[in-house]
């Protein structure tokens, strides 16, 4: 009869290699981070375009043409919010931690701590913001859109804020269910 070992047996040698190889597949995301890097720059200088195309005639916009910019202007600076949450919780969460960060006194208190279900629960929430918004524009607007348009914009922003009360739903589940079974040990 064989002694069990307190050490963990070794795997053999292509094994590790695959599981070094798979490990490191996860730098494959860097360059889609990069890409959004690249689209978050694309938004800076399309929020600059609207508002530099608007300067010259902001003294002869009404009200509703200046309502209807700054909304434009919040949609643009939500969705940069989007993909900058995306491209620091996603680079951090999956590939590598950004030790430039780490002491710099301008960092945000939530980078690092985000983890994929609160990641996912603030990307809900700012399509939800962002489709808000946009709801908004085209109610402040009714006149250039049909009926049947306006009923699918609603559809499809209610469908967005449904999946947001689900997935919060589905994440409140799950730590209740965490809880009950760390405390059922």
């Amino acid at each position: 009869m064989s002694q069990p070992s307190d050490k963990r047996e070794r795997p053999p040698a292509v094994e590790h290699g695959l599981e070094g190889l798979i490990y490191a597949s996860r730098w494959l995301m860097a360059p889609l981070y990069l890409g959004l890097a690249a689209a978050l720059a694309i938004l800076v200088i399309t929020f600059f375009r609207e508002l530099v195309v608007a300067i010259p005639t902001i003294y002869t916009m009404e009200e509703k043409e200046i309502i209807l910019l700054v909304l434009t202007l919040i949609d643009i600076s939500l969705a940069g919010t989007l993909v900058l949450i995306l491209l620091f919780s996603g680079y951090e969460n999956f590939v590598s931690k950004i030790e430039a960060a780490h002491n710099d006194v301008d960092r945000p208190e939530w980078m690092g701590t985000l983890d994929f279900s609160g990641l996912k629960i603030k990307l809900v929430a700012s399509i939800v913001a962002i489709s808000a918004i946009h709801l908004l524009k085209i109610f402040m607007n009714l006149e250039s859109y049909s009926q049947s348009s306006i009923q699918w914009y609603v559809l499809i922003h209610l469908t967005f804020v449904g999946s947001g009360v689900g997935f919060a739903v589905m994440d409140w589940i799950e730590e209740k269910a965490h809880a009950a079974a760390k405390n059922s040990h």
